[in-house]
């Protein structure tokens, strides 16, 4: 297998920069709305108050709150209840199932694999590592890497680094999680608003043969996606490896 496989990148969800766009009315309140939901004023499962009460404290618009609203509904980091208002999105298992994890079944069906960790440790960054989470001098990285599980058939291997600074003791009292987006919300008040995804096959190493039961060289598909905060700072650089025998990348649009 040779290298000149041409790379597909996928923004999954968030928004454009802040810097290009012009301070008007609805962006000056969708800033602030996103403002308050970094410094955690309103939590996830928090409702928000009223399109109302926003407009008069904001000294803008019901109408100029509400586009805001939209746009943020439309990013999934609110969402609306039918007669009781707009609340702060969580990290449920379904979120994850559906915004973040893009495999299915060959026949369609959709489940979040089950993991294991394999190894975990604090380290000195790499080149890499410090370029794609756009480190200062001196930050240290935490580095696991876990197996994935569809139906306890071993499926995807992935490496995943974390900026320490932003996930003080980490793993330090129990293992983490399955689903690692809702325990960085849940635990370090972090929310990931959006993903970049960059996909090429790759042959499957010694190590990736025995882990996933493959023939070695035989084609993985790696996932290579870059998470990002509510602010737009990289969070978590991970890189997954997927033998896609019983199983197939599956993008929507909505």
């Amino acid at each position: 297998m040779t290298e000149k496989i041409t790379k597909l990148k996928l923004i999954k969800s968030g928004h454009p920069s802040q810097t290009t766009r012009p301070q008007t009315k609805y962006q000056r309140v969708e800033n602030i709305i996103r403002q308050r939901l970094i410094e955690n004023i309103w939590k996830p499962g928090d409702a928000l108050p009223s399109e109302i009460q926003l407009a008069t404290e904001l000294d803008v618009s019901q109408g100029t709150v509400r586009k805001a609203l939209n746009d943020m509904v439309a990013e999934n980091l609110l969402y609306r209840r039918q007669g009781l208002g707009t609340f702060v999105s969580q990290h449920t298992e379904r979120r994850a199932l559906f915004l973040y994890f893009s495999l299915a079944g060959n026949n369609g069906t959709r489940i979040l694999p089950e993991s294991k960790i394999l190894n975990f440790r604090e380290k000195e960054p790499s080149e890499a590592e410090f370029t794609k989470l756009e480190l200062m001098n001196r930050d240290r990285v935490i580095q696991f890497q876990r197996i994935r599980y569809y139906e306890d058939v071993p499926t995807i291997f992935e490496t995943i680094t974390l900026p320490l600074e932003h996930f003080p003791d980490f793993g330090s009292d129990s293992e983490p999680p399955n689903n690692l987006f809702r325990f960085y919300q849940s635990f370090y008040g972090i929310t990931v608003a959006k993903a970049e995804e960059q996909l090429r096959a790759v042959p499957a190493s010694h190590e990736e043969s025995n882990i996933l039961n493959v023939p070695e060289n035989s084609p993985l598909l790696e996932i290579n996606r870059l998470a990002r905060m509510l602010d737009g700072r990289p969070v978590e650089w991970r890189v997954s490896h997927c033998d896609t025998t019983n199983y197939h990348y599956i993008k929507e649009s909505g």
